[in-house]
């Protein structure tokens, strides 16, 4: 009895110690990134809502190879959701109210922590909430990860003054230290690759980055001429094995292109999938043009990843957060 107590002693301090202000500490949160934890009855969740939620959340990220979806879903009923459950990433928590709607409750038992709770006053009102705002509640749970990735790669920051791209482009940027330098133009163009550590793809798999600039010449071109950009970077600056092989935007897959803010700038955001000219090699990719009027130039930030027989969701996901991460200095 004496040593469930203690036990219990010591998990009520580790969850409620304080700092010397006074403030709490809260424990670190659990769960991986694009996974969400929720909360609702397992009646609810075999159900039409649960249906709604794994239609919604379950549509594919565009530009992968391979089927993956927006996020993850895993359930658990709310009598469930209690001790270390809690402390969990992200979660969607379905209560009932009188009235349809959603709130954002952070770091509530575990930092750092996104909560979501969704109300209503019957099934109907929570199939509809999430058929018309379960978007929105994507976006949360992802700008949410994209903060918390940004986070752990700015402690492992690359010191980027020692490429002098960045530096004559004049940006910054959180690139972290797993990326190597491939090849720096010293004025307009830079590539660096993360060898990946894990999975069926290790030793072979990477992420790269691309950074340069263009002029801005017509910007309502821009959109249109993303394509061609690529192509002729990659013809330039991304060679395959031998002669006559070099990194295109695949023929086959239309790329989709939307747009965005980078740096409270105007950006366009595509997302298709590359392949080697005359080659095998394939993958997908993710490039942010971004609007720099002050300089009249655009910005490109390029992701791609070349993975083969693994998922590759959460690693365009990491290049995601790199590219956020610009600033353009004025």
């Amino acid at each position: 009895m004496r040593k469930i107590i203690a036990i219990l002693t010591v998990s009520f301090l580790l969850v409620n110690c304080k700092n010397g202000k006074g403030e709490v500490i809260l424990p670190s949160s659990t769960g991986n990134i694009n996974r969400v934890l929720v909360v609702m009855k397992a009646l609810d969740w075999s159900g039409k809502p649960g249906d709604e939620i794994r239609k919604v959340f379950g549509e594919h990220q565009v530009g992968l190879p391979q089927p993956e979806t927006l996020l993850s879903v895993s359930q658990i009923d709310p009598s469930g959701f209690s001790s270390f459950i809690r402390q969990n990433k992200a979660v969607l928590l379905f209560q009932k109210a009188d009235s349809a709607n959603i709130s954002i409750v952070k770091n509530k038992y575990a930092a750092p922590q996104v909560i979501v709770v969704a109300t209503a006053k019957n099934k109907e009102e929570m199939i509809n909430l999430i058929q018309t705002r379960g978007k929105e509640i994507i976006e949360i749970f992802k700008e949410a990860d994209v903060e918390f990735v940004q986070n752990i790669f700015n402690r492992e920051k690359l010191d980027h003054n020692q490429f002098p791209t960045i530096k004559n482009l004049g940006i910054d940027i959180t690139i972290p230290n797993k990326y190597r330098l491939v090849q720096d133009t010293l004025n307009n163009f830079l590539w660096m690759r993360q060898h990946l550590q894990n999975g069926i793809a290790r030793g072979d798999g990477t992420n790269n980055i691309l950074i340069y600039s263009l002029p801005l010449e017509d910007e309502t071109t821009i959109v249109d001429n993303i394509t061609n950009v690529r192509d002729s970077i990659g013809e330039k600056f991304i060679p395959g094995s031998r002669e006559g092989m070099y990194m295109i935007t695949e023929k086959a897959y239309t790329p989709f292109t939307y747009e965005t803010q980078i740096d409270n700038k105007k950006a366009y955001e595509t997302r298709g999938k590359w392949e080697v000219k005359n080659d095998f090699m394939a993958g997908p990719f993710l490039n942010y043009t971004i609007v720099d009027k002050t300089n009249n130039r655009l910005i490109v930030f390029e992701g791609f990843t070349y993975a083969p027989a693994i998922n590759k969701r959460d690693l365009v996901f990491e290049l995601e957060a790199i590219g956020k991460s610009i600033k353009i200095k004025e």
